[in-house]
Formats: C-alpha cells, structure tokens, sequence
C-alpha cells in the first residue's frame, strides 16, 4: 500500500470510528502528501461515511452513530472542502442546483452526501431539507433558474410522491434536469417516471449530475 493510499485508508476509518481528531489529523497529512483535496474527500472521509449510511440502512448502527461519524467527516472537510471548492472553481461550467429529500420524507443521510459531493464538484446548491412539499420544488427551482433538481427518497410510502408529481415537475419546468435516489429507487424505476438520471449512491449521483450538465466527466 502506497503512501497515499494509506493516509486515504485511515482518513475513511477515522469516519467510521467517529474520530474527529484522526479525520483531521489524516486530512492535513494528505494535503502535505500532494494528494488532490476533492481526490481526498471522494476516496479517503465518503466512503467512510457511506459505508455508515450502509449500515443504518441495514439495521447495524443507529443515529448516534451517525452523527459521530458525521462530525469526524465534516472535521476533515472543514480542511479540504475550501481547497477542493478553490480547484474547481474556474474548471467546470457552474450549474444551479435544487435538491432535498420528499415530502413525508425525514431521512436526509444520503441526500446531505450528494449535496456535498455537488457542491465539491462545483455546483451551486440550494438544499430544501426534508420533508419538502412537491411544489416547493418546482417554485424553488423557478426562484433560483435551476438547472438540476435532485429529489431523494429513502422510504417506499413516499417514493409514490416523485412517481404521482414527476408530470407536473416535467409540464412546470421543461428546461430543468431531475435526477432521483435513495434505497427504494432504481434504474428501472427513474426511466418508468421519466426522471432524466438516477444516483445509486453519492458518488455516482455527482457523476450523473455532471453528465446532465454535460460537464466533463470524473475520472
């Protein structure tokens, strides 16, 4: 295991740890390493945290867990995140998006992951929240001239709201991308709703956003 590699490793452990002093501490060494901050954040503190998410999905670990974990994250990012927004500014087409998870909705895990994926991909990002009303979003989509809106769902009583209000999200703004997510939600299902993408997890969903914008890829 290379050096890099191993700073990454225990940056993603110090997140599953809960370690907030760790997660800094590996942080600073991987900016004094050379290794590229959004490089550091996608592959040293998310997986880390997805992997927790995993596990709550799962029914291993509960919301204390969780938080911990996400505090140990958000110490590491309050390193990197201002050298990653810093990289990208001025390399990628900025995009405008509109994203919470739906109305009924109050699980907001996975949706505050893409969030930070897109906005360390150099989006600009209003977050609704939980339990957004349906018309909210198109509203705050026209308030802010959008380009993407990204609806999560975690629960398969309110997935129906995305399936029942997607004709009117569409008919309302003809010119905004929708990419949908979360555990109830495939493929299958975003091409049966008309839904323009679908992320898997937070790390595909960036990628996806970024095709949609038609902005060059991640490696």
């Amino acid at each position: 295991m290379s050096d890099a590699q191993s700073i990454l490793a225990q940056m993603t452990k110090a997140v599953e740890d809960g370690d907030e002093v760790v997660a800094a501490s590996a942080s600073e060494a991987a900016v004094a390493a050379g290794i590229d901050p959004q490089e550091a954040i996608l592959e040293g503190l998310v997986p880390g945290m997805v992997e927790l998410g995993r596990q709550y999905e799962a029914g291993e670990c509960y919301v204390p867990e969780l938080i911990v974990a996400a505090e140990a994250l958000y110490a590491g990012l309050d390193i990197l995140q201002p050298l990653a927004t810093a990289s990208a500014e001025g390399k990628r087409n900025s995009g405008v998006v509109v994203i919470g998870a739906v109305q009924g909705d109050v699980h907001d895990i996975g949706k505050n992951l893409v969030k930070l994926m897109l906005e360390v991909s150099g989006f600009e990002i209003h977050d609704l929240g939980r339990d957004v009303p349906m018309e909210q979003f198109i509203e705050e989509c026209q308030t802010h001239s959008a380009d993407l809106l990204c609806m999560s769902s975690l629960m398969t009583t309110t997935m129906k709201a995305i399936k029942d209000f997607m004709p009117q999200i569409k008919a309302a703004l003809p010119d905004v991308k929708v990419m949908i997510g979360g555990a109830p939600i495939s493929q299958r299902l975003a091409d049966e709703w008309g839904a323009d993408g679908y992320g898997e997890n937070a790390v595909e969903a960036a990628r996806m956003a970024e095709k949609l914008m038609d902005i060059r890829a991640w490696d």
